[in-house]
């Protein structure tokens, strides 16, 4: 006798829920960019600025670690089988004792944390020791900042729970209520006037203040769905035991990343200002991954949750063929126009205050970089969940695996010769390493996967791009050397207009090429226009 189950959420299109998430997504990177932008012309890329990277790195890693990554995914498919299962009573209380048995084990990492800050800081920028104070000073904004780590694990299963019920805007919208909060939280510290040591301590401080916003401006959304938190000890709960294993070898997959990040910021703490360098322009790069891997990959892992529970391969394999000719269609030109504009880019967004033409320079070398694996990072946010609903977690594991290797192999060749630029260039091909695995072994799991992705639309894609790419980039020579490059105004002109022309290039291409995403995504844009 086949058990009755509840009913899924009401699917929603992948173009129309995304479109959502980007847009909330876009708003978050926006923000984000300004606050990069206040953090280079307060601290530069200098002792301070070098401090506080560091040391935000120690509960980053062991967020992404133990927290947002690892539990993201092990518990938004554990969370949806529930729910479709036992019905929103035996979700909710899944989601109590998750958070309960978070509060303690993140506790004692906060506790082990501030005691071991000393050590963690000399393991992760031994390169710091070399200058007088720097390494003091990065355990100070370690110690200030762990807290950051439950505050924003609490977000992300808050993030989760709202996810498989669909309701996507709010979850969206909190990365940039942590963006908000620190950037009004900068703008005290500029008008007081402070020094770069008293911004990086104070900048410390409005991170958990970030963090904090990012968490209870869900808390609303949490409760018109109908849960309460309440503690509930019970760390035997089957639930919590099917997260846990699928947690394990996830989190053993993510620690292979965080060896990337770990090894990135060894080789970096070498070289002053190469730290702030790899981060400024990794900035600029989550702002494609953020309005298009994240938000395509967000809305993904809940229909494959969907899919898998209810053994629909078919299902599978169509979700991910359109989502990932989407995110073709979106990151190519978004590749070509990093690698050709990054230093108008750079100029514009950074070099201001205590941010240098020389750290434009450096950074935007590190960008062209990191722009090579563009395409492979967003395909990463939607090829590894699948792995997660289908319950093979070990997957990603090997992926990620292959990634480290490939990343500690070009860094050890080519760090001597090209410094902080081989970091870049290692992390970009690591992660294209990870997305073809994560493919192949998908394309054995599922089945006529690839057959159906690699069509004669994606080498329109192509076409495009480089149809793109050359106006773009001569635009830019020409208007450098005809208005120059200093003053707001100028750097506005250079950095903006070939990014525009780029683009109206590439939308036209793409429309006379008939690339059927084009299409799909002008027809909704151009029926609500003539509605205005």
């Amino acid at each position: 006798m086949v058990k009755e189950t509840a009913p899924a959420p009401a699917r929603r299109s992948i173009g129309r829920a995304a479109g959502i998430i980007s847009l909330l997504t876009l708003l978050s990177r926006v923000l984000g960019l300004v606050r990069e932008q206040v953090f280079a012309a307060l601290l530069g890329a200098g002792l301070y600025g070098d401090a506080f990277r560091a040391a935000f790195k120690v509960p980053n890693l062991l967020r992404d670690l133990f927290a947002e990554g690892a539990l993201s995914a092990a518990f938004v498919p554990t969370y949806a089988r529930a729910l479709k299962s036992d019905g929103k009573e035996a979700a909710f209380r899944l989601a109590s004792r998750l958070m309960t048995l978070l509060s303690v084990v993140l506790a004692a990492l906060v506790l082990l944390g501030l005691a071991f800050a000393p050590q963690l800081v000399r393991l992760l920028a031994p390169g710091f020791e070399q200058v007088p104070g720097k390494a003091e000073f990065t355990v100070v904004l370690t110690r200030v900042m762990l807290p950051f780590l439950p505050l924003v694990s609490f977000a992300a299963v808050a993030m989760g729970i709202l996810n498989a019920h669909e309701r996507f805007a709010t979850p969206a919208f909190a990365p940039a209520a942590f963006n908000l909060a620190t950037i009004g939280w900068a703008a005290g510290l500029w008008a007081f006037g402070y020094g770069p040591e008293k911004v990086a301590f104070g900048w410390a401080v409005g991170t958990l203040i970030g963090g904090a916003a990012q968490f209870l401006i869900q808390v609303p959304g949490l409760m018109r769905e109908g849960w309460r938190f309440s503690f509930d000890w019970a760390p035997s709960d089957p639930g919590l035991r099917a997260i846990g294993r699928l947690m394990a070898p996830a989190t053993v997959g993510l620690a292979a990343v965080q060896v990337n990040i770990f090894v990135n910021t060894i080789f970096a703490s070498g070289q002053p200002g190469a730290v702030s360098w790899l981060e400024y322009a990794f900035r600029i790069l989550y702002l494609p991954i953020g309005i298009f891997g994240v938000a395509v990959g967000t809305v993904v892992t809940t229909r494959l949750a969907h899919s898998a529970a209810a053994a629909d391969l078919g299902e599978m394999r169509r979700t991910l063929q359109e989502s990932l000719r989407l995110l073709f269609f979106l990151t190519l030109p978004s590749t070509a126009g990093l690698m050709v504009l990054g230093r108008p880019i750079v100029r514009l967004l950074y070099e201001r205050g205590r941010f240098h033409a020389g750290d434009t320079d450096s950074t935007a070398a590190a960008l062209a970089f990191f722009a090579i694996g563009l395409v492979a990072y967003t395909s990463v946010k939607v090829l590894a969940p699948a792995f997660y609903a289908l319950g093979r977690p070990r997957v990603p594991l090997m992926a990620s695996a292959c990634a480290v290797a490939t990343n500690l192999v070009v860094i050890a060749t080519l760090h001597r010769v090209f410094g902080f630029r081989a970091i870049a260039l290692g992390t970009a091909l690591g992660s294209v390493v990870n997305a073809l695995v994560l493919a192949s072994v998908l394309e054995r799991r599922v089945g006529g996967f690839l057959r159906g992705l690699f069509t004669s639309a994606v080498a329109l894609m192509v076409l495009a791009t480089g149809a793109m790419a050359v106006p773009a980039w001569l635009a830019s020579r020409a208007l450098e050397a005809r208005l120059g490059t200093h003053g707001l105004a100028r750097q506005v002109a250079t950095g903006l207009g070939p990014v525009a022309l780029g683009g109206l290039v590439y939308v036209a291409a793409a429309l006379l090429l008939r690339i059927p995403e084009a299409h799909a995504l002008w027809g909704p844009l151009r029926r609500r226009l003539r509605r205005v």
